[in-house]
């Protein structure tokens, strides 16, 4: 049976990269709200940033399960930055049936703050693509930012 898999973390914690390793390990669809903004948008979406998140999300909700439905793992690839956006997940996934799990990818501060600092500097020379993130939005996601706890259900390490 098809699962679905979401990758939970602060931004430049490494979810991209982890689900590129599960897609080839396992094969399946990365849904990424980032690269669908950014495609759409680039890095200039301004205000309306939050708003096209949100409803982004809730159309690769709905098309994940046309993707399971033909038996195709889908791998989310966006944060889940809070509790309640997880257990809204749980509540989608699991009202519906739906085989699901978390993969929480955590690194340190000093880590993560050279993930950034290396991130900034490939998108300045052209070599990848992500939002750039500046102190303003590493403050946001570290505002914002809950990490799962171990009460919370379907929660596995990701590397």
């Amino acid at each position: 049976m098809a699962k679905v898999i979401m990758t939970c973390g602060k931004i430049c914690a490494g979810k991209s990269t982890y689900a590129q390793k599960l897609r080839q390990e396992r094969g399946g669809v990365i849904l990424s709200v980032d690269e669908i903004t950014l495609t759409l948008f680039g890095q200039d979406v301004g205000d309306a940033h939050d708003g096209y998140v949100e409803r982004l999300e809730e159309y690769l909700f709905r098309k994940s399960l046309e993707i399971i439905s033909i038996g195709v793992d889908v791998i989310l690839d966006w944060g889940f930055w809070t509790r309640r956006e997880r257990d809204y997940a749980r509540e989608f996934y699991g009202g519906k049936g739906v085989e699901y799990e978390f993969r929480y990818i955590g690194v340190g501060d000093e880590q993560w703050r050279e993930r950034i600092e290396k991130r900034n500097k490939e998108i300045a020379a052209g070599l990848s693509s992500g939002y750039v993130v500046d102190e303003g939005l590493a403050a946001k996601c570290n505002s914002i930012f809950e990490p799962p706890e171990s009460d919370e259900p379907n929660l596995a390490a990701g590397e």
